[in-house]
């Protein structure tokens, strides 16, 4: 449940801060007050695509933060399986935008706007005014089957991706196969030289590695060995050299270290400092005399190191990628040295992989046809419940006559609102208010088989009024009692159901516009209905009218489940 929204330095909000409740929560106002702008502030929570443009005027960043309280063990579940953990039993989600970049963040850690559309997408759903146009638009109606029916759907489409994948990767390959014999000749040649330069080289894994490490060495070996000569002489050869000085020094300190103990114990600093020396030296000493420089082993080490590098310019960018590529090739010759066992053999994968997709693209159709006419049915059923008293709904389908990781089907919703007509598809039946309703049902239906917690709807009641929107209202609160809604609306019949109603104003402050929401009481509601109904003049007829509008909602939930409200 989306307990809270907080909304600062975005558009005209200056600051806002809202606290839902379960049930519906309606959010009316003025055309143009500034309604979207709150939908527009969850849906760039989750994950929208942010413009600077939405920043406030003059306004260092923008910001925009959702708390939900998660109850749910499998949504607990789901979210621990995504490395979501939850605070107290709640997770927060924000955005925050500054100069021209945002940031999103869940429970204060930061993250990628991908990971936050996966965690919404579990969460909340939002039903924007325009969406109910996606019902024109045929693939999406075997998208919402596929919603309805993925419990049945999930494992058998997981296994008819992996198929198809197997499929259209041997018919690549055989496709690539049908060579003629001259081009396969070639090749064969082409590939049996490029083997025979990689295995006379004998490459080994590491080899390149220490190769560079000696190369290095090598390089420079004048000036290591003038340095490391250097050193010797300064710490273990003449008169003036280290060794001999702090030897002079611990004779000098050894004749009277036995008058003072501070003596002695510098004595004793001295004789470790003689023996690490000593010790320096004599590895020095071994270093020299264990390595030599020589012209003939810095050219072969270099020419190796070329050989190795031109290897890799061909063939990858290690040695392990070249002894890969190697192995490829040599497979890819074998099949080609054989090539009729070859080409007879990818035949008969690709004809056991065409069959095993074809298998499975049917049984995916078969669960969606048994589901859609459950489905269509329950959607029928909402319908009806929301003013199409002899409405007709089915989904018909089609082959593609091709193979996709989807299956093959190509299906639509059809429709007829009138007794005896044919039905057709959405497109050439349905007007605007009846995509609403349409949608509501849809969603209606979807909703009892989801997860997903909270609904937002963004203006649901467009192109309907009178009885159907008495009964689009009623619908609205039924769905408010397995769900929290959320929902914009400009019906005075869908506002006086609400459980909790918000009203978003625009006014001048210092000057400057600002919107803001707050949550209504009791008789600001009623004087909310009035406006509502009444548009600028507030009679108390009108006052009347949204009183007993109140009271009949009220009335009305009790009749539907049971459940005394306060009006």
């Amino acid at each position: 449940m989306l307990l809270n929204l907080y909304v600062k330095n975005l558009a005209l909000i200056d600051e806002a801060e809202v606290e839902f409740t379960p049930g519906l929560n309606i959010m009316t106002g003025e055309t143009g007050a500034g309604k979207s702008i709150i939908i527009g502030s969850v849906s760039l929570a989750l994950g929208a695509k942010a413009q600077k443009e939405m920043i406030r005027e003059n306004a260092p960043y923008g910001l925009v933060e959702l708390t939900f309280q998660v109850e749910e063990e499998q949504l607990i579940q789901k979210l621990g399986a995504m490395d979501i953990i939850l605070e107290d039993g709640y997770l927060v989600l924000s955005r925050k935008i500054i100069n021209g970049r945002s940031i999103s963040k869940i429970n204060s850690e930061s993250v990628p706007v991908s990971k936050v559309k996966e965690v919404a997408a579990l969460l909340i759903d939002i039903h924007g005014q325009h969406e109910h146009q996606s019902l024109l638009v045929r693939k999406n109606h075997l998208n919402i089957l596929d919603g309805y029916a993925k419990g049945r759907l999930k494992e058998e489409k997981e296994r008819l991706k992996n198929a198809y994948a197997t499929y259209k990767k041997i018919k690549k390959e055989l496709s690539e196969a049908d060579i003629d014999s001259a081009k396969r000749e070639r090749e064969i040649s082409f590939l049996e030289y490029e083997v025979e330069e990689i295995e006379t080289a004998n490459v080994t894994p590491g080899e390149d590695m220490q190769l560079e490490s000696d190369y290095r060495r090598l390089l420079n070996g004048q000036k290591i060995m003038e340095a490391v000569s250097g050193i010797y002489e300064k710490t273990s050869e003449g008169y003036t050299a280290a060794s001999e000085q702090i030897g002079y020094a611990l004779r000098e300190l050894s004749g009277v270290s036995g008058y003072d103990m501070v003596l002695a114990g510098l004595e004793s600093q001295l004789i470790e400092i003689d023996s690490l020396l000593n010790d320096f030296n004599r590895e020095v000493a071994e270093y020299i005399s264990d390595t030599s420089f020589d012209e003939e082993t810095f050219a072969e080490t270099e020419k190796r190191l070329d050989t190795i590098n031109r290897l890799k310019a061909k063939y990858g960018s290690s040695i392990e990628d070249i002894l890969s590529s190697c192995s490829e090739k040599k497979e890819r010759l074998a099949k080609l040295s054989d090539y009729d066992a070859y080409l007879a053999k990818l035949k008969q994968e690709f004809k056991e992989s065409e069959k095993a997709v074809s298998k499975l693209c049917s049984i995916v159709s078969e669960i969606r046809k048994e589901e859609a006419a459950k489905l269509t049915e329950r959607i029928r059923q909402e319908m009806m419940d929301l003013n199409f008293p002899d409405v007709s709904f089915s989904m018909a389908f089609r082959q593609t006559g091709q193979f996709t990781a989807n299956g093959y089907d190509d299906a639509e919703f059809l429709i007829s609102t009138n007794p005896g007509e044919a039905p057709k598809p959405l497109e050439k039946i349905a007007s605007g208010g009846e995509l609403s309703r349409i949608m509501l049902a849809i969603k209606s239906v979807l909703a009892d088989s989801d997860d997903v917690g909270a609904l937002i709807f963004d203006e649901i009641d467009t192109g309907i009024s009178g009885r159907t929107a008495q009964m689009v209202s009623e619908k609205m609160n039924l769905l408010g009692r397995s769900h929290q809604i959320i929902c914009i609306t400009h019906l005075p019949q869908i506002a006086a159901m609400a459980d909790s109603h918000y009203l978003i104003q625009k006014s001048v402050e210092n000057q400057t516009t600002v919107t803001t929401i707050g949550k209504l009481s009791k008789e600001e509601s009623v004087t909310e209905l009035s406006r509502m109904l009444g548009g600028v003049k507030i009679t108390d007829t009108v006052l009347d009218n949204a009183r007993e509008m109140k009271e009949l909602a009220a009335n009305t939930k009790k009749s539907l489940d049971g459940v005394t409200y306060e009006t």
